[in-house]
């Protein structure tokens, strides 16, 4: 990591973590989605830097940019065990589209599965639970060697992100999120620029998409994300919120 002067901050204890992030922010929050990603993967943490990816809706968007600054650059994508084939299938087609050399599917650990969700119906029970042995601990897991991760979170998206940041703290991380001030407006002409696939299943009504049993169509005039568990007090999976237990459960 490069020499930044108030950013020469230990990585622990987490506070520092936390320091470390606004003083990014302070110096580097005006940069654009090339030049951010560029500067955490070449020069802040070069080699230990990692995009997470759903292959979702938008995720075309934020995959590209990256391949046009560093195609080796490591793309984790979680594979919930619950994912719909098109999101599969789409994986693959941006993989080769964009020359990705190095996207690592990671999955639930089996055993958890067995234990917790015998009957793959968790999500109805406790869809929290069922969010955090699917996503989150392979994510701990695959992020493990890495000081950094890029996510395509917008402020846009719901109030929980109104306020994001272009770097936050992520524990002993540091999260970066490159698209964090772009508008529907702004994806969609980048797309288009750019002639990106869309996602199969947004013409079909998904402009958001996860798991099969906890997505659904969005009705004209509803918020985009309205089809995410649906009527349940619940809008994030998980792996953008602070861990509250020791992974037994939430």
């Amino acid at each position: 990591m490069v020499p930044l002067d108030a950013l020469a901050l230990s990585r622990d204890p987490l506070p520092r973590v936390d320091a470390e992030a606004s003083a990014l922010n302070a110096r580097y929050g005006h940069l654009g989605a090339h030049d951010v990603i560029a500067l955490t993967a070449d020069e802040l943490f070069p080699g230990r830097g990692a995009l997470v990816s759903s292959f979702g809706a938008d995720s075309s968007v934020l995959l590209h940019i990256v391949s046009e600054v560093d195609r080796d650059l490591p793309v984790i994508f979680l594979d919930t065990g619950r994912l719909f084939a098109e999101t599969l299938e789409y994986r693959t087609r941006l993989t080769d589209l964009f020359g990705l050399t190095d996207v690592r599917t990671v999955t639930p650990d089996p055993s958890r599965l067995a234990s917790n969700d015998p009957h793959r119906a968790l999500w109805m029970t406790n869809p929290d639970l069922c969010c955090h042995i699917r996503k989150t601990e392979p994510l701990q897991r695959a992020l493990t060697g890495f000081d950094a991760w890029f996510t395509g979170r917008k402020r846009f998206q719901n109030a929980q992100r109104a306020a994001l940041g272009l770097f936050e703290a992520d524990g002993e991380r540091i999260k970066v999120n490159p698209l964090a001030n772009w508008s529907i407006v702004d994806l969609k002409a980048y797309a288009d620029r750019h002639g990106l696939p869309e996602h199969p299943l947004v013409a079909k009504g998904y402009p958001s998409i996860g798991c099969v049993p906890c997505t659904s169509r969005v009705a004209v005039g509803e918020d985009i994300r309205a089809g995410r568990w649906r009527g349940l007090d619940k809008t994030e999976c998980g792996i953008h919120m602070p861990l509250e237990t020791d992974g037994s459960g939430i």
